[in-house]
């Protein structure tokens, strides 16, 4: 079963990680032309009108994570039967949910005339530009959450395929028309709403052939919720850590802004922008294992979940720790050549944003938490929040942009590396949490080792700092080589972990 696991999670991963690599490549070209053709404006617009229904779209509070949660046990049991209620149970949740964001974007819409009073475009660009997004939003509450069992069910690169794939013929699509036929902002909405209705038919086809079995009944939800009292518990407490994330997201740039100044607004989301794609990154390598860790959880095999979780940790440290030292190395050059040195950060704060892209690559404890459905500590992400913003407003007053960093990867260290480990270890593996620390403490150990000979190796090597973006390139291909090359040597040598999870790596791609 554990090969079977690391077959599916190794598709999932790889499958998300090329279409990671190619939106991240596509998304690039498709600002600039979008900029080159459509305009600034227009570009604000969109990025507006994703904000507002990405807060709308916290209604729907984390229902599909405690569906998920709870598919885990029948999917491996292969009840078809609990499936089908569940499913049906979240589709009728969904439904009054789709009310409430629809409400709610009519409430917005009545105020257009008010937020974008002085638009310099058509304003039946702005209505537009909303309707594109509420109506996938609303496709998804409708149709497309059926998905959640293939995800559950260790089968994400399907909806990978499906929505991602036809997402990147869409951006293709959109730039060729754009750039070379002198299409309009028309085409652009034309485009999005076709690709949103293909991809509904797509997931639609690819469920029913996976599981012609899947026919769950939506009228009969509400009186199945009964049944399944968890759900609705589990989603009132997922309100707390939506909520707080949501937050912590978007409340940095304010607070950089009323601190500081709009300009190094600018030059913080430059580097906001690399920490966020180097997240993504790992999110999509790591991502796929989600269902695999829900379904060895489920099995409740304890020796087998923690002999998983240290294979797993051991390798999303290293590879964390090899993109961060790169973006540490890396990114001051790069922002100096794509945009230029004006738009540098200062050193302390870079430090501090190596440190938080570092934390947010390594919170895997956040997947067996939710595979455990460990959500009631529901003052943690309140905290998390709560510090967050208080320590990065009061070191920001002391130290400016560096505190407001340092007061923000503070407030992330307490919750993420101190309490998430203690709160899996003695609500979940039920084992002492010095386990935890050991593996940490050697972890760190040899990324420290890596990182400090890496860099005496780099000094010798790149002498001098790239005044090209193909002279970055060479250099980032040096820098990658020398710390992967260092860290795998010393991981495979003091970690036994490691050494098993790429033989076991090693094997299932021969396989």
């Amino acid at each position: 079963m554990f090969e079977t696991r690391t077959h599916k999670s190794i598709r999932n991963g790889s499958v998300a990680l090329v279409f990671s690599v190619i939106l991240l490549v596509l998304g690039f070209f498709s600002r600039r032309i979008f900029i080159e053709c459509l305009g600034i404006d227009l570009l604000g617009l969109n990025t507006t009108a994703t904000d507002i229904l990405g807060f709308l779209n916290l209604a729907e509070l984390g229902i599909g994570a405690s569906v998920s949660f709870a598919l885990y046990t029948p999917l491996s049991k292969g009840n078809e039967r609990d499936i089908n209620e569940l499913v049906a149970i979240q589709g009728w949740l969904y439904r009054r949910i789709s009310i409430v964001v629809f409400a709610g974007a009519v409430c917005v819409m009545a105020c257009f005339p008010l937020i974008f009073a002085d638009v310099s475009f058509p304003f039946w660009y702005v209505y537009a530009s909303f309707g594109v997004y509420l109506l996938f939003a609303l496709l998804g509450y409708w149709f497309n959450y059926q998905q959640i069992v293939l995800i559950a069910d260790q089968r994400e690169y399907k909806v990978t395929w499906c929505v991602q794939g036809l997402r990147s013929i869409k951006i293709l699509v959109q730039i060729i028309g754009i750039s070379q036929f002198q299409l309009g902002y028309e085409f652009w909405i034309i485009t999005e709403i076709v690709a949103a209705l293909i991809t509904t038919l797509a997931l639609r086809v690819t469920i029913r052939k996976t599981y012609t079995w899947l026919k769950p009944s939506i009228s009969k939800g509400r009186e199945l919720s009964k049944s399944y009292p968890d759900i609705i518990r589990k989603t009132k407490q997922l309100v707390f850590h939506r909520v707080s994330e949501y937050i912590i997201q978007h409340v940095s740039t304010i607070i950089v802004y009323a601190f500081v100044s709009l300009s190094v607004v600018a030059v913080y989301g430059n580097y906001m922008m690399l920490v966020m794609n180097i997240t993504m990154l790992v999110g999509a390598v790591f991502n796929g294992c989600t269902a695999s860790i829900g379904n060895l959880v489920a099995e409740g095999n304890k020796e087998l979940i923690t002999s998983f979780y240290r294979k797993y940790s051991v390798i999303r440290f290293w590879l964390a720790s090899v993109l961060c030292f790169c973006f540490y190395k890396l990114s001051d050059d790069f922002i100096t050549v794509w945009i230029g040195p004006q738009y540098v950060i200062d050193d302390v704060s870079f430090l501090f944003l190596t440190i938080y892209a570092f934390i947010a690559t390594t919170r895997l404890n956040d997947q067996f938490i939710a595979a455990y459905g460990l959500y009631h500590d529901t003052w943690a992400p309140v905290t998390e929040a709560v510090l967050n913003i208080g320590l990065s407003v009061v070191f920001g007053l002391i130290w400016g942009l560096p505190g407001i960093i340092g007061g923000a990867v503070c407030g992330t260290f307490v919750i993420v590396c101190c309490w998430k480990p203690y709160f899996l270890f003695r609500q979940g593996f039920k084992l002492p949490v010095l386990k935890y620390l050991k593996l940490i403490a050697l972890s760190a150990f040899i990324i420290t080792i890596a990182s400090v000979v890496s860099c005496y190796l780099y000094n010798r090597v790149c002498r001098t700092s790239a005044t090209d973006m193909f002279g970055w390139f060479v250099n980032a291909a040096v820098t990658i080589a020398i710390y992967a090359i260092i860290s795998t040597v010393l991981f495979s040598l003091f970690s036994r972990d490691f050494k098993k999870t790429l033989c076991a790596l090693a094997q299932s791609f021969r396989i």
